[in-house]
């Protein structure tokens, strides 16, 4: 991660745990790769305590988590996915994740970071309220300010301006991003985390795309992921 980004990409997805990304802008995910943009999903846990069954240990989940992260985001069209190996249900905002998150955002060089929102619902997984605000910090002031992180500089990694930022997950949408035409990709790449949602389809497919139908500004068979976007001026 210390090695300068010169090309940088098109986002920057930062998801608590695998699967997250897929489910809340995989479908925007597939219609940005399929113009060509480049996205790098960054993973802050494997997910390793993601189930209730007693026969499964947590690195073994670990493990098939992260597999089935990777085959999701190929189908995706994300070739750069990156494990944090944050310890799950046990993220905190700590000066070391913040620090992690900026050294990312200075690699990269996105244009977009998009990450779960922190403020919604208000009972919510703690990793996601975490790492929604841990994002948000690290875009602002974090990773544009010279004097945050000195040694950073030594690194090569200079000061970034984010410009945008998308939330998924939240209750205070303003950007609804037309995903009809990218549904199906979303899909297929959902029905790689097996661990998380089985498969074959027990209802929950279905469910989604009436979700998604239900929040559309304009209805008329038109798929939508309801999203809130921060547009960074200053």
């Amino acid at each position: 991660m210390n090695e300068k980004n010169t090309t940088g990409c098109h986002a920057l997805i930062i998801s608590p745990h695998p699967d997250d990304a897929d489910l809340g802008i995989g479908g925007t995910v597939a219609a940005w790769t399929g113009e060509g943009k480049k996205v790098v999903y960054i993973i802050c846990t494997s997910g390793e305590k993601g189930t209730d069954n007693p026969k499964v240990e947590p690195m073994s989940l670990a493990r098939m988590r992260e597999k089935e992260q990777v085959a999701a985001a190929e189908k995706l069209g994300v070739t750069d996915v990156v494990f944090l190996h944050y310890q799950d249900q046990m993220l905190e905002d700590t000066p070391t994740f913040r620090k992690d998150l900026v050294t990312i955002i200075r690699t990269y060089h996105p244009v977009i970071v998009a990450t779960t929102d922190p403020q919604y619902p208000v009972i919510w997984h703690r990793d996601h309220r975490i790492t929604g605000q841990v994002v948000l910090d690290a875009v602002y002031p974090y990773s544009r300010k010279r004097l945050a992180y000195p040694d950073l500089i030594h690194q090569g990694l200079e000061p970034f301006k984010v410009t945008e930022v998308l939330l998924w997950n939240t209750g205070q949408p303003d950007f609804y991003s037309d995903i009809t035409d990218t549904y199906n990709t979303k899909l297929a790449a959902l029905k790689c985390h097996n661990s998380q949602f089985g498969y074959p389809d027990r209802g929950w497919a279905t469910s989604l795309r009436e979700r998604h139908r239900e929040i559309a500004v304009e209805r008329e068979s038109r798929l939508f992921e309801p999203l809130r976007r921060i547009q960074i001026y200053w």
